[in-house]
This record gives structure tokens, C-alpha cells and sequence, in this order.
């Protein structure tokens, strides 16, 4: 991206990663919210975590 990109503009190759691979940067976010939540679950005593099994890919 240019210094001057306003963020709007399309990223052929990273659309083009996303159809092939996922989108691993969301996939990612999301894990992180749910590691975040669970965490703070832990430590505020509210009962067991829970483990949601995800596939490995």
C-alpha cells in the first residue's frame, strides 16, 4: 500500500491467499478473542474453562 492508500483499494494477492488458504489473519483474530475471553473467565473464578477442539489443518 502507498502512503496515500485510503484502505479501500483491493490486494489481488491477498484476496487471492484468502480463496486458496482462509483467511488466517481473521481465523487468527478470532482464536484470540476466545483465548482473551476464556481467560479472563479464569481468572475471575467463573468455573471450569472449557476447551473447544478445533480441527488442525
Amino acid at each position: 500500500m502507498t502512503p496515500h492508500s485510503t484502505g479501500n483499494d483491493s490486494l489481488p494477492i491477498y484476496e487471492s491467499l484468502v480463496r486458496e488458504r482462509g483467511d488466517v489473519v481473521a481465523e487468527a483474530r478470532e482464536v484470540a478473542e476466545e483465548t482473551q475471553h476464556q481467560a479472563t473467565q479464569a481468572l475471575n473464578g467463573h468455573g471450569e474453562v472449557q476447551q473447544e477442539s478445533r480441527p488442525q489443518q
